[in-house]
């Protein structure tokens, strides 16, 4: 019955490719750069086993979710989620829905500023103390210039070409780590437990990776702006999106990580040495993938304020009041705090497992007949049981544990002292950061 159901309303502008650009490019935004640190988290093979794992049921509970939204006859997640649950999941979901995209404006900000500042420091004449050295000037030019016009945009299909070049962007930037996987990897001294199998604190990379692939809170939107919004043109931009996203987050989580084994930090990029001219293009291409992705979350940010306090009506000025606020509200917050890999965690146990893991199973097995535990049901029942487990310990985990944040520092085998990172007799400095990294394994 759910898989025969259309929708009634009328498509879109949006071709399905640039409907995959679109959903790609929300999928692989700031949490790519913090999938080789779950790795670090969880072990390389867990790890991995758990990235695959969160994609399959990313893909499933995409496609559950708009088939929720085509047996209730609703076209936006709140609204899904308001027929089944009333008012009191109305504002569950609407809270979680604008708190994702808001952190990870957050997060992009954080990334533009760590990113492009060195990537600034290695044009002649621009030392440590140069402006385009600081980040805080960094972060308000790339939001004055870039993103705010960006988010102003009324219809998400018109980003379909900026999405693109974010993805053509993100290859550039796989290729950079690959390539210093190969090169650099072997002169950096593997930690001690860097090959075991998991890591007792695997639940926190969970978290992580799960804030790398939500796009829920944009699936209503970019199914709306097809031209053919049927379910079956939905299933297959789902499978071609998803799968795209995890080939890029496996090559680039298993690169990143074999190059820093246990050293592996929140932001990728802070491991890689400032004079590295190669990690240097990569910060670059990051940064702007990270300022074009921006326009996406904004979207979705701006649509819940919308529905909520408007009607889903917004006059242009209205429309440009509510993007300016959004926009500088986030700016504000990223000014003030530079730490990513905690932001990674908490958005991805707070926000993205129950969007990816909980609400979609819930919904659906509310407008659905027969038992939890038979038939279609099962599996949305099993789903909806592991995400509450991890949102739970994940967010114990990540109170007791929080992730030390080295930010701008340089780490030890970017030193001169250190230059021959293979000498028998390491410093100081060596020895304290692999105890300071040193994970307790499973295996």
């Amino acid at each position: 019955m759910l898989l025969s159901h259309k929708d009634s309303r009328e498509g879109g502008t949006s071709s399905t490719t640039y409907a995959v650009f679109n959903f790609i490019n929300s999928i692989i935004g700031s949490g790519l750069i913090g999938l080789p640190y779950s790795l670090n988290q969880a072990g390389l093979p867990l790890g991995l086993l758990l990235l695959l794992v969160v994609a399959v049921i990313t893909d499933y509970s995409i496609i559950l979710l708009i088939k929720g939204g085509n047996l209730s006859g609703t076209h936006s997640y709140q609204a899904l989620v308001h027929s089944t649950f009333g008012v009191v999941g109305y504002f569950i979901v609407t809270l979680l829905q604008f708190l994702y995209p808001f952190i990870a404006m957050i997060s992009y900000n954080i990334i533009t500023g760590d990113t492009l500042t060195k990537v600034f420091q290695r044009i002649p004449g621009v030392g440590p103390d140069h402006l385009l050295a600081e980040r805080h000037f960094v972060i308000l030019m790339s939001t004055i210039l870039f993103t705010l016009p960006l988010s102003l945009y009324r219809d998400i299909s018109k980003l379909g070409k900026v999405s693109l070049l974010s993805m053509l962007l993100t290859l550039a930037i796989l290729i950079t780590v690959i390539i210093r996987a190969a090169t650099l990897g072997p002169q950096i001294p593997p930690t001690e437990d860097a090959w075991v199998f998991g890591q007792w604190n695997a639940i926190q990379a969970i978290g992580v990776m799960s804030f790398a692939f939500i796009c829920h809170h944009n699936s209503f939107m970019i199914y709306g702006s097809l031209k053919d919004p049927s379910l079956s043109n939905w299933t297959r931009i789902t499978h071609l999106s998803v799968g795209s996203a995890v080939l890029v987050s496996v090559l680039f989580a298993g690169a990143g990580y074999a190059t820093f084994t246990g050293y592996t930090q929140g932001d990728i990029f802070e491991n890689y040495c400032r004079n590295d001219n190669l990690a240097t293009f990569g910060r670059f291409c990051y940064g702007v993938s990270i300022i074009t992705t921006f326009p996406l979350e904004c979207f979705v940010t701006r649509e819940v304020v919308s529905n909520l306090f408007f009607g889903g009506m917004l006059s242009n000025v209205v429309h440009f009041i509510i993007t300016l606020v959004i926009v500088s509200t986030a700016t504000a917050i990223s000014l003030s705090y530079d730490c990513l890999g905690i932001v990674l965690e908490l958005n991805g146990v707070l926000s993205a497992t129950p969007l990816i893991f909980i609400i979609p199973s819930a919904c659906f097995l509310r407008l659905s007949t027969g038992r939890w535990l038979q038939g279609e049901n099962l599996i949305p029942t099993l789903i909806l049981i592991a995400g509450v487990f991890i949102m739970i310990i994940g967010l114990i985990m990540t109170a007791l544990f929080p992730q030390d944040c080295s930010h701008g520092e340089e780490m030890f085998y970017c030193t001169t002292s250190n230059s021959s990172v293979l000498s028998p007799t390491p410093s100081s400095s060596f020895i304290n950061l692999v105890n300071s990294t040193q994970n307790i394994s499973l295996f």
